[in-house]
């Protein structure tokens, strides 16, 4: 036996991110001796995570933590940790959507919930905001089926289906849905509106920082005046949010948006939050169509004023996420369709905290 600590471990893309999956139980209780071990497991401080199984970039930069659930009405406790590539943080302030959808297959067969006939219901309790998603697994028996006809744009191929329906997505860390109270708040002179809709976002016109909103990711990262005119903005949103300083944080995301040009309803360029995404996070899908249903922010005009019930399509850098929008009990619960794939099992290994704390 080697000196590194060694912990079961399952790579998984979830929608269009991908990262490890454990048990909670197999990880440090600790939570300083966890993320330690989260950040030697995934490499960070490098940029290519070169000394980690971290894909040097923030979609591939994610850990999912799951348990049995602690709260009623849920059937696993779903932790998401966002593992900074460019130093040695990790972030536990957002959830992931794209993480989720591959929530309920990893517990199914971490023999966590029981399969059941061709579709089994995961409800999922996201600890990071508190809130129910739900999640409808292809299964056969008590397997769960990858396979399929259905393709999200940012994925290569077809794989099976996962309807996630985020019950009520509002204020997942503020407990609003305009945490500022004004569906339009002026910082530095750019009409932004602040929501907090499944993760806490700052919307922007692209037109009023002078760009149309459908340049590609790269470009957009490497343009470093936007990028810190942006994270000017959502510091400032950040305070008026009651979130606090979020300088360390990874919310609130910067978006910028624009009218559609291939049929949609709105386009988008979702930053996460110093880099564009090349699609778009499932989170971050739920709280734009939100905002185009909700009168007065800045989304709302661009998308034509949509009224619930209401399809929103979201044009992206890699394609477009369809979010289907109904009320139920009082609240907006959002739906949408994700893919999963299990990539690799076995085990993990991890420099001891000592030999970290030594090394720096």
């Amino acid at each position: 036996m080697n000196d590194l600590l060694r912990i079961p471990c399952v790579l998984m893309r979830g929608g269009t991110s991908r990262g490890p999956f454990f048990l909670a139980s197999d990880l440090p209780r600790d939570q300083a001796q966890r993320d330690a071990a989260l950040l030697s497991i995934m490499g960070s401080g490098h940029p290519l995570q070169i000394d980690g199984i971290g894909g040097g970039n923030p979609v591939t930069s994610k850990v999912a933590i799951i348990g049995p659930s602690t709260i009623k009405g849920a059937d696993v406790d779903y932790l998401f940790a966002q593992v900074r590539t460019d130093r040695q943080y990790v972030d536990y302030s957002p959830n992931c959507g794209n993480m989720l959808a591959a929530v309920g297959p990893f517990a199914i067969e971490a023999g966590l919930i029981e399969a059941k006939g061709r579709n089994t219901l995961v409800r999922i309790h996201n600890v990071n905001t508190g809130k129910l998603i739900e999640a409808k697994v292809p299964t056969s028996g008590r397997d769960v089926i990858y396979l399929g006809d259905s393709s999200i744009d940012g994925v290569p191929g077809l794989a099976a289906p996962i309807a996630l329906t985020f019950v009520d997505a509002a204020g997942a860390k503020t407990g609003k849905l305009l945490p500022t109270g004004k569906p339009v708040d002026v910082i530095d002179g750019i009409e932004v509106t602040a929501i907090d809709c499944a993760i806490p976002m700052v919307l922007m016109r692209a037109a009023d920082v002078g760009l149309t909103g459908y340049e590609d990711p790269q470009s957009l990262t490497d343009n470093r005046d936007l990028i810190a005119r942006m994270t000017a903005i959502r510091i400032k949103a950040g305070e008026r949010m009651g979130i606090g300083d979020v300088s360390d944080m990874v919310i609130p995301k910067p978006v910028l948006l624009s009218p559609a040009r291939k049929g949609s309803t709105l386009s988008v360029r979702y930053f996460m939050p110093n880099e564009c995404h090349p699609a778009l996070a499932t989170t971050g899908a739920v709280g734009i169509a939100t905002a185009a249903v909700t009168e007065g922010t800045v989304a709302y005009d661009l998308a034509g004023r949509p009224s619930l019930p209401a399809e929103i399509g979201i044009e992206h850098p890699a394609g477009r996420l369809d979010v289907q929008l109904e009320m139920r009990n009082g609240a907006i619960a959002a739906g949408l369709v994700r893919t999963a794939r299990r990539l690799f099992e076995g085990y993990a290994f991890a420099k001891p905290l000592a030999a970290i704390e030594d090394a720096a």
